[in-house]
């Protein structure tokens, strides 16, 4: 009895497999394709070793003209208003510092007609002179900061520039469902094609 049921089982489960349907046939195409190989929308530039020089250069020369040069016009309004705003309190705090120098002046040669007087103290004058001074030397600083940053990105953008970024260099992560655990794997495939 368990030899006819072994044999009884066999036959139904091949039978089973025989009567699938082939669904990985493929249809032949009539035409050949033109090209096999996949082309890539990024064009390789031409290596120029002096374009980073050039574009530091130029942002030494005119701050933004270095942005202009590597083509990222969407940054010069932020060079110049960088530059711009800390100009600004550079000359705000200047005129404050020098409002407060020359009323604490006034006062040491004797007269007593500034603007602060019966409002302010001389120790008054002077801390606000000290304050005055501090900002509008953190403004210089973010000036000159400012200026050597937007230098070093015109360099940077430029050597960024040239670097490949085509289809032959790429990394593709991929999910791939494991049939057996039940469970996705995750896969990070890199791929390098060197001519």
């Amino acid at each position: 009895m368990p030899k006819l049921l072994i044999a009884f089982l066999l036959v139904f489960i091949t039978s089973s497999i025989v009567a699938q349907t082939d669904t990985t046939s493929v249809l032949k195409l009539s035409t050949q394709p033109k090209s096999l190989k996949a082309e890539s929308k990024f064009e390789a530039n031409p290596f120029d070793a002096n374009a980073p020089a050039k574009a530091a250069f130029y942002s030494a020369v005119l701050p933004g003209l270095g942005q202009a040069y590597n083509k990222s016009y969407w940054k010069i309004p932020l060079v110049y208003g960088a530059i711009g705003a800390s100009t600004y309190f550079y000359i705000f705090n200047n005129n404050e510092y020098n409002r407060y120098r020359d009323a604490y002046k006034s006062r040491l040669a004797g007269f007593e007609d500034d603007e602060f007087f019966g409002v302010l103290t001389n120790e008054n004058l002077i801390d606000a002179q000290k304050q005055f001074r501090q900002n509008k030397e953190y403004s210089l600083l973010f000036i000159i900061g400012f200026y050597i940053l937007n230098i070093i990105d015109a360099n940077v953008e430029a050597h960024l520039n040239q670097f490949n970024v085509s289809r032959d260099l790429s990394v593709s992560p991929q999910i791939i469902p494991n049939h057996i655990t039940r469970k996705p794997e995750f896969n990070l495939t890199f791929n390098l094609k060197l001519n």
